[in-house]
């Protein structure tokens, strides 16, 4: 069995494309995340040495255990590009992407569209799985490709007879892509007709969603969403389960040191170079960071055309002025 299965719980980070490099990771370790994921990485693009692909495969020690999701259609490529990561990098594991929705993913016959190609996506499997031994291999996957072809259950039966250790499933179909709720039922499904861990994600937004999902007998669980514009969530459920209590939200102050100094480090890093590009790169994440901070859609709109660390830290502190003033007028408002 994997080791961080052993007597726990993991919580694990999802790869997610533009989003989870080695930063944002090691800013999730910190606040317990248990396993993380690279974003995906095109097989093809390692096989052909491509400068930019292992650019993603980045990694810092703090990080494991770690893994690195490939995605492609080829057999031979993706065994053979599991062989050169395990050479270069030395990751914890491999981890096969079954479950990308994006099209411009699944017309290369990766992700997802292997859902409607069983032969294939065994023939993945057992190539990947033979080629990275003894490093373990886990893979992810939907529930199928649409609600009239849910077919997880097969799929995860396939994965397990191919060498496959652990499986994350998504709770919803390629044809959701992030739409409609996530299905907990047909994970639970897939748990009872396999033997290896079963990791479950989808709406998982904090700790109760965790304890509510927990009946479903996954083995860990692996938030993705929730992590953009909460990181903190995993300080949360590592608390809330071993407490039975929830733990404040950061406070707004603290936000506002969690968000510049994800963003310092992103400028800092070797691979990113300037700072302009840079922060530009940034704007997305910081819309995710503004959910459920007051005066959000302000916030937006300034992060729609920040550039430098310094108009940030003016957006910070500004922005925390008018918090504390707001705060300040509600209490004069209410009665002694």
């Amino acid at each position: 069995m994997l080791p961080w299965f052993q007597n726990k719980f993991p919580l694990y980070l999802a790869p997610m494309a533009g989003v989870t490099d080695t930063v944002f990771r090691r800013l999730c370790k910190e606040q317990g995340a248990d396993v993380v994921v690279t974003e995906f990485v095109s097989a093809e693009g390692i096989f052909r040495r491509n400068h930019r692909t292992q650019c993603y495969l980045d990694f810092d020690e703090s990080e494991r255990p770690l893994g690195v999701q490939l995605f492609g259609g080829d057999p031979a490529h993706l065994g053979e590009a599991a062989r050169m990561v395990i050479d270069w990098k030395q990751p914890d594991f491999i981890d096969i992407n079954f479950g990308c929705p994006v099209n411009k993913v699944v017309c290369k016959n990766g992700g997802s569209s292997l859902l409607r190609d069983c032969p294939l996506l065994e023939s993945v499997a057992r190539a990947v799985v033979q080629a990275a031994a003894p490093v373990p291999v886990t893979a992810k996957i939907r529930i199928g490709w649409s609600h009239d072809t849910i077919n997880a259950t097969t799929t995860a039966r396939i994965l397990e007879n191919a060498g496959v250790q652990a499986i994350a499933v998504h709770g919803r179909t390629k044809e959701q892509g992030y739409s409609g709720e996530a299905d907990w039922d047909v994970i639970a499904d897939v748990v009872q007709s396999v033997q290896i861990p079963v990791i479950g994600n989808g709406d998982l937004t904090g700790a109760m969603d965790v304890k509510r999902r927990t009946e479903s007998g996954v083995r860990g669980v692996m938030i993705g969403r929730g992590a953009m514009s909460s990181p903190w969530i995993f300080r949360e459920i590592k608390t809330f389960f071993a407490t039975g209590k929830i733990p404040p939200a950061p406070s707004l102050e603290e936000q506002w040191d969690f968000i510049i100094r994800h963003c310092r480090l992103a400028v800092e890093h070797p691979r990113r170079g300037r700072e302009t590009p840079t922060m530009h790169a940034m704007r997305a994440r910081l819309m995710a960071y503004s959910r459920g901070m007051p005066g959000a859609r302000d916030l937006r709109e300034k992060f729609s055309s920040v550039s430098s660390l310094t108009e940030l830290e003016e957006i910070a502190a500004e922005h925390l002025k008018a918090s504390s003033a707001d705060s300040a007028d509600l209490c004069r408002l209410l009665p002694a």
